[in-house]
């Protein structure tokens, strides 16, 4: 697997479970592409981005 796209797969991931987002990809509808997301989501999110990035380096 190519960095990006283990990368691409690793942002995918956290935004299907964590996020709760169905895709990532832009729809052109307002509706699909805008969501409204508590803070506790955001923060998990972040954090589980942060905890990847270390492991890739590792």
């Amino acid at each position: 697997m190519k960095p990006d796209s283990k990368r691409d797969a690793t942002v995918e991931r956290i935004a299907k479970e964590i996020l709760w987002l169905e895709t990532l990809d832009s729809r052109g509808r307002d509706r699909l592409d805008f969501h409204e997301l508590g803070v506790s989501s955001i923060r998990a999110a972040l954090e589980a981005a942060y905890e990847a990035g270390k492991q890739a380096k590792k």
